[in-house]
């Protein structure tokens, strides 16, 4: 059976903790362990964090974040408008940042966490992280 949810929100610091919650409620409920709803929280957070810190600079936009889980796979895709990101092998490289307060592991952890990653982004037209967990038979 196919499950399905969609989220819309302001890019504020706020609600990366409520998307965090929705998506792993979301992977509970779809039969996955513990440990693998603690990584999608933290790939969730690290990508709609990156969305909030890096998308819309000096301004206001919107977040958006769907989850389907069908079978024994569960698929999140985060989705900005923003800014895009002008050289994405960069960007993937662990400790790149371009908040010098920010430790630029993001990326880093999203990919060690899901079972596959793909990042789009284009530059002025935003960025969407599409992230894969399969879980365990």
């Amino acid at each position: 059976m196919k499950r399905e949810m969609f989220m819309r929100f302001s890019a504020h610091p706020s609600n990366v903790s409520v998307a965090r919650i929705a998506v792993a409620t979301f992977a509970a409920g779809a039969d996955f362990t513990i440990p693998d709803i603690e990584e999608i929280k933290v790939a969730v957070s690290e990508a709609v964090s990156n969305a909030v810190l890096h998308a819309y600079p000096g301004g206001e936009g919107e977040v958006t974040v769907s989850v389907t889980s069908q079978g024994d796979e569960l698929v999140i895709e985060v989705r900005d408008q923003g800014c895009g990101i002008p050289d994405i092998e960069k960007a993937k490289e662990p400790g790149f940042t371009t908040v010098p307060e920010h430790m630029g592991l993001g990326l880093s952890f999203i990919e060690s966490f899901m079972d596959s990653v793909s990042l789009e982004s284009e530059v002025g037209s935003g960025t969407a992280v599409r992230m894969v967990k399969k879980r365990c038979p």
